[in-house]
């Protein structure tokens, strides 16, 4: 497709997308870089639009809104989006019909192969995808147990099931392994060959050697255009370093103004022959980890080995932590504690808590329900609680967001808060599954170097999960690895 913007402007929920001039030719394939603001899905939005409003001659309804000003001239051509907030819709629509009485078709029709069969009506089709984005052994699986990074590879099945012009990728390499990492990078190559391909990504090496050009954003506004060469001798990251390590500094004086502690005896947390099977599906076996009071450790595995799974049996919320040998906090799990007196001594951030957070409080009101453990806020909260929150606010530059819904942020903004939100009581242990998936280059540099910081003075116990090596923390030097077994089913655990 030969796109061409000239003095244009699209506003939408929070972020205005500002171009004075760009052109966009069919051969060529682009990486949108945005330093701070999540560009993809008002680019998307403008795209897709655009595309069927041609085919259509009348305005979409089922897209929000967009307000438009300046030309945009799209050759006819068909746009499709890959997204975490194209996942995060699909879950909402799989786990309404979970709730409904038709268990029987649904379970066929949300299964990996249903949902790409959907698309396509296609047979064929539907296993040279699973094939290709390997999802063979998951062709049964449901939708709502699949690792993020899985959840990632089937959403592109979907997107390439069906003829497209222009495939828009929003952060793609998002919550998966180094492995499909590299896979992915060297199949979205081979498929540039015969598709447009544009990658929205705010992390330097997600950009591809195969990309032809660079557009470089700063809050929605188009800074600069370069080729490949030009932007690794690029001076701007040098400059977000500097800002967001001055912001880190901000939020560490926060949480050492408001730090309280509790003391537990060690250990922390223990399980003893940890295993975790559904039916025949072993996830894992023989899991021996035992947490010590001022320890940090870092998961490391791939998709699907379990790692999200040990931290759910942590924090209370997988079925199977009561048929687990597990201590914590100096209690045996199943041994009449409730779940809140635990929960309170631990934060979390994860991509299953933020599909989970569907709620419609404010921006203020998510970080004070950090305080109580809820997914929106149904207590009194004090004033001293509110004020913490907009202080959190103030320093992530959302003060002016305190009343705005939560589903009215984009995805970036949402993960913000969801991250403050954990971190906001000063917990014990502040379990980090994925914790930057979906910030942009600025937020992801500001929650790393604060990490840093709370970790090296000991303001919390991080049990940290990212599969990117460039994020690890220099403060954690504990790891537990996950590796397969290769005499029974299932991984085992390594602990260094």
């Amino acid at each position: 497709m030969d796109i061409r913007f000239e003095q244009f402007t699209a506003s939408a929920a929070q972020l205005t997308l500002a171009v004075n001039l760009w052109n966009i030719n069919t051969s060529e394939s682009w990486a949108v870089f945005s330093t701070n603001g999540d560009l993809g899905a008002i680019l998307a939005q403008v795209f897709t639009q655009q595309s069927l409003q041609a085919q259509s001659n009348k305005q979409v309804e089922s897209l929000e809104p967009l307000v438009i000003s300046g030309e945009l001239s799209q050759s006819p051509g068909r746009v499709v989006e890959v997204s975490l907030r194209t996942q995060q819709d699909l879950l909402e629509k799989v786990l309404a019909e979970d709730e409904s009485e038709l268990l029987g078709e649904i379970d066929r029709a949300f299964s990996v192969e249903g949902l790409i069969f959907e698309q396509c009506q296609d047979k064929a089709q539907t296993d040279r995808l699973l094939n290709d984005l390997d999802l063979v052994h998951l062709r049964d699986s449901r939708f709502t147990v699949l690792s993020t990074g899985e959840s990632r590879r089937l959403m592109l099945a979907r997107a390439l099931s069906t003829p497209a012009d222009l495939l828009i990728l929003d952060d793609p390499y998002a919550g998966l392994d180094s492995a499909h990492r590299q896979e992915l990078c060297d199949y979205l190559g081979q498929l540039s060959h015969s598709m447009q391909l544009m990658l929205v990504v705010s992390r330097e090496e997600d950009i591809p050697q195969w990309i032809d050009h660079i557009a470089l954003f700063s809050q929605g506004k188009l800074e600069s255009l370069m080729s490949k060469v030009d932007w690794d001798n690029h001076p701007v990251i040098a400059q977000i370093k500097a800002q967001s390590q001055q912001q880190s500094e901000q939020m560490l004086t926060l949480i050492r103004r408001h730090r309280h502690s509790t003391q537990f005896d060690d250990p922390i947390f223990e399980i003893k022959n940890g295993r975790v099977a559904y039916s025949d599906n072993v996830i894992f076996t023989g899991v021996n980890w035992r947490i010590n009071k001022g320890e940090h450790w870092q998961i490391k595995g791939p998709n699907g080995c379990g790692k999200s799974t040990l931290l759910g049996l942590i924090f209370g919320d997988h079925p199977q932590c009561y048929s687990n040998d597990i201590h914590i906090f100096g209690k045996k799990r199943g041994s009449g504690e409730s779940i809140w007196e635990i929960k309170k001594n631990i934060g979390m951030v994860s991509s299953a808590l933020h599909l989970q957070y569907r709620v419609n409080c404010s921006a203020v009101d998510v970080i004070v329900s950090g305080f109580y453990d809820s997914i929106g806020l149904y207590h009194q909260s004090t004033a001293q609680e509110r004020n913490i929150a907009k202080e959190w606010l103030h320093i992530l530059h959302m003060g002016h967001l305190a009343s705005t819904s939560f589903r009215q942020l984009d995805y970036g903004q949402q993960r913000l808060l969801l991250i403050a939100r954990a971190i906001v009581k000063q917990p014990t242990l502040l379990i980090l599954d994925e914790p930057y998936q979906g910030l942009d280059y600025l937020g992801r540099r500001l929650m790393k170097s604060t990490l840093e910081l709370i970790a090296r003075e000991h303001l919390s116990q991080l049990l940290y999960v990212s599969h990117y090596h460039e994020d690890s923390l220099d403060s954690i030097q504990r790891y537990v690895s996950f590796i397969a077994d290769e005499q029974q089913a299932g991984y085992q655990t390594l602990i260094s």
